[in-house]
């Protein structure tokens, strides 16, 4: 699908509300400025005030309505009450993006000492998003119309290496929305769930390897999540994803031994970490074979 144009982009925002979590930096910042360009409300959620304040000021300065309600999207009561004061101050949400996540890159094998690190991404990339979402679904289906948006990840499709905490998150999600995109239909509310390539982002700066990468840019995400309020499908995904998804469910063994050799030739963690170097030949070479995956 091609990227949809301002106009449609325009017809299909243009004075509703839309929330998005993690407005603060990279995608759901990039997203926020798009939507509201195009003459939507955004309603920006993310943990820092400063941040928030800043974001929405630059909207406005650039014509664009913004609120923002800073919340500690890992604590369920803080999102309960903010949705209650958004839902009290608006009446209702017209499309939620539940942008707002936590990626760690880490084997299992290095993570047998750190539970927390499972527990963490859980938090924010699966119970947060949960408990917003059950917020809001209910005016959703009183007034039958909404859409909520789920940013998920290309490693759920094609099983990463070292993301085992983080696919595993992302994954509950988008079982979850699979289901609940059952029962909505009915009353005219969409689930869509983008399964999203490597994104030059905040999140993925501390892996200096990813410098080298390719990747999309924040405003190419935010296109993406844009067309998926224009066109409503169930999922978006990148060709690279739908083949990886392919493979596993017709010859996963396949799957397995890509994805291993990806897991040898890349450094853990900790090298990740703490090397400058450019990618030897090997790393290149996969990395333009599958582009946008996480290893």
């Amino acid at each position: 699908m091609a990227n949809p144009s301002k106009e449609e982009i325009t017809k299909a925002v243009k004075d509703k509300n839309i929330i998005v979590t993690g407005a603060s930096s990279g995608i759901g910042e990039r997203t926020a400025f798009l939507l509201s360009e195009c003459g939507a409300h955004v309603i920006l959620i993310a943990r820092t005030e400063e941040k928030l304040k800043a974001v929405t000021d630059n909207i406005e300065t650039l014509g664009g309505k913004a609120s923002y309600y800073p919340c500690d999207l890992t604590n369920m009561d803080d999102i309960e009450e903010i949705g209650k004061k958004i839902l009290a101050d608006f009446g209702h949400v017209d499309v939620l993006v539940n942008n707002a996540g936590r990626s760690i890159r880490r084997s299992v094998h290095e993570s047998v000492n750190r539970f927390h690190d499972f527990e963490r991404t859980m938090d924010i990339n699966y119970f947060g998003a949960v408990k917003i979402v059950l917020g809001f679904l209910p005016t959703m289906i009183e007034r039958q119309t909404g859409q909520i948006v789920n940013i998920s990840s290309i490693g759920v499709l094609a099983n990463s290496p070292r993301f085992a905490a983080y696919v595993a998150s992302k994954s509950a999600l988008d079982a979850f929305s699979r289901c609940l995109a059952a029962e909505v239909k009915g009353d005219n509310v969409t689930i869509t769930n983008i399964f999203m390539p490597l994104v030059r982002t905040p999140m993925i700066a501390p892996t200096k390897l990813y410098r080298y990468m390719p990747a999309l840019m924040p405003d190419e995400a935010a296109l993406m999540v844009a067309r998926a309020i224009v066109d409503k499908p169930n999922s978006i995904a990148s060709n690279m994803g739908k083949f990886a998804s392919a493979t596993y469910s017709l010859v996963p063994a396949f799957n397995v031994g890509i994805q291993s050799i990806g897991y040898r030739i890349f450094p853990s963690t900790r090298a990740g970490l703490t090397t400058d170097k450019k990618p030897n030949i090997a790393q290149r070479i996969f990395a333009r074979i599958l582009p946008g995956e996480h290893h």
